[in-house]
Formats: structure tokens, sequence, C-alpha cells
């Protein structure tokens, strides 16, 4: 077993709520993918001092580039950019693992006097620094691929109905579509024959810091949205995703690793080992990232205390809504 809990001791802060209130604010810029989170994000670093906590999934790992839309050096205007580029990608890196780098970065730029802003499309990151989890074991990839090919051949359903079987209570709470938490708990009960349901109580409680997030959510128009996630993804494909691809599986990477099991990677790696042509793994890939936009509206619908702006983050209109109301809660403080 090992420990997949941040470590809530770290982060010295008050504990009584009115000292609390009068600290600054962590923003947290999410929604989903090609909604312009990075424009926003660096903007408002621009204005508050602030630097950039990167809270992407896929952006951590090295030698992943022509999919994960990182922000390229001469593009971030200066502002320093953490968290980015820096798992190797044979590494499976976890939300438990980006949460207690998390709370190290936010430490070290709060004691520069800087804001902190965290800043990507990786709802199960911001939860692990919110509600920080349990012991849990490393992640089986090969028992993640079975269940992950289960989920894409039969619907999120079929999940859910498997954890019925092995953890009613915890399938009761949790909604079929939420299959991020579903898959877990099953893995979790496959890999140490415990309900995840009965490890509650062995929840450690949120760092201090955590009531310090301002969540602030991308609503973009979806047509418009979907036009862009299509158009993004034929420039991936034109810009060598498949060399890419085809140049990390001749290194070693393993096909079943987390970094190539991210959207843009995936149908790239069936087309390579012979399981679709290459047309289908473009289209497959829109219809996947298409998907996935919307699976994060749904998550961050859920989540508790976000705030929704409405457009895209690399709107003029947008940003200045966005900074006007972060600098009047700042004023106001």
């Amino acid at each position: 077993m090992t420990e997949e809990s941040p470590n809530t001791s770290a982060s010295c802060e008050p504990t009584d709520e009115a000292q609390i209130a009068n600290l600054r604010h962590i923003i947290a810029i999410v929604g989903p993918t090609a909604s312009g989170k990075s424009e926003l994000g660096i903007q408002i670093a621009l204005h508050l001092n602030g630097e950039i906590i990167n809270c992407d999934s896929v952006q951590v790992y090295q030698e992943i580039e022509i999919a994960t839309a990182k922000v390229p050096l001469e593009e971030r205007r200066g502002i320093p950019h953490h968290l980015i580029d820096f798992v190797p990608p044979q590494v499976t890196f976890t939300a438990a693992d980006w949460a207690r780098a998390a709370i190290d970065k936010i430490d070290e730029i709060e004691s520069r006097e800087h804001v902190a802003i965290l800043v990507g499309g990786t709802g199960f990151y911001l939860r692990a620094l919110r509600q920080p989890f349990f012991p849990s074991p490393q992640t089986d990839e090969d028992l993640r691929a079975r269940l992950t090919k289960s989920r894409e051949r039969y619907g999120p359903g079929r999940l859910h109905r498997i954890l019925r079987r092995f953890d009613p209570k915890e399938a009761e709470n949790l909604n079929a579509r939420d299959w991020p938490r579903v898959q877990r708990a099953i893995e979790f009960y496959l890999q140490t024959g415990e309900r995840i349901s009965d490890q509650r109580p062995a929840r450690p409680e949120p760092p201090t810091l955590a009531r310090r997030i301002r969540v602030i959510a991308l609503n973009p128009p979806r047509a418009e949205l979907y036009r862009r996630i299509n158009a993004r993804t034929e420039g991936h494909f034109a810009s060598g995703l498949v060399e890419e691809v085809r140049d990390l599986l001749s290194r070693g990477v393993p096909v079943n690793s987390s970094a190539l099991g991210a959207h843009g990677y995936r149908r790239v790696v069936e087309y390579l080992t012979g399981q679709r042509d290459l047309a289908s793994a473009l289209e497959q890939t829109k219809l996947d990232v298409r998907h996935y936009a919307k699976r994060q509206l749904t998550w961050f619908r859920r989540e508790p205390g976000v705030e929704w702006v409405d457009g895209f983050g690399d709107d003029v209109g947008v940003q200045t809504k966005v900074i006007e109301l972060l600098t009047a809660e700042s004023a106001a403080a």
C-alpha cells in the first residue's frame, strides 16, 4: 500500500475563520478542454502578480507535447509555470501525487508574496487538493486498461453494475456517469479486497489552504467549443502526432502508460498497433475529446463553490470580467 493522500500538515496557516477570510485567495481556472483556460490564467497572473500551477494530468508529462496544449515558453509572457513537463512518460503520476506537489508549490509561491493560480481541466486533481484521498494502492495499469476498454465498449453503466456487486454502498452514492470515481472504487476493491466505502473514516482532513481556493469555471458556447476541438485535433495530427507517438513507443514507453492513455494519444496507439486505420483514429479522437469536454462541464457543475463565467478564456471581454471580479474582491479584502 502506498500513501495516496496529500500531506495535510504542510502549509502552516491560521485556523480562525476570520483570519482565513482575510488571506489572499488561491485562484483555480477550470473548464473544458479548448476553452482558453491557459490564456485567461496568464492574463490573471499578469494583473495580480501571480504564478501558474498546472492542473492538467497530461501536461505534467515530459515528451508528450503535440496534443497537450502546453503553452510554449515564448507565449508565457514571463509568467512562471509550475508542475508542467516534469514527469517521465513511463511513470504513473496520481492525483494525490499532484496534490502533494501543489501544496508545496503554493507555499513556495506565497512565500514570494505572489498569487498562486491553478490552471487546468483535470477536476480529479483539484478534488484531490480540496478533499484529500485515503491511502490507496499504486495504479495497476493493466487493470485500468481493461476497465477502460469495458467502459468504452459498453458504456459507464456497465462499470456501475460491476461496482454494485462489489460495493453496493459506494455504488448507491455514485452516479453511473461519474465513471472516474466508479472505476477507482472497482480498482480499489480488486486490488485490496476491501470496499472503498468502508475506508471513508480514514480520509484525512483537507489542508487549511483548501478553504482559500476560489474556483472559476469557463462555460463556452457548446457549438463553438466543439468546432475548436475538431480543428485543434486535426491540427495535432497534421503537426506530427503520429510520429511523436511512434517515437515514444520505439523508446520503450508502454502502450498502457498513463501518458499514452490520454486523449489524442490513445487512438494513435491503436492505429500504430493495427487496431484501426488513420482516418478512424482521427475521427474517434475528435469524438473522444468532445465527450471529454462534456464530462468536464458535468464534473465541475457537481463541485461545490464553483463560479461560472460564460465564454472563452481567450476573449478579451471574458478576461476583463474575471480580472475585475478578482480585483474588486482583493480591494474589498
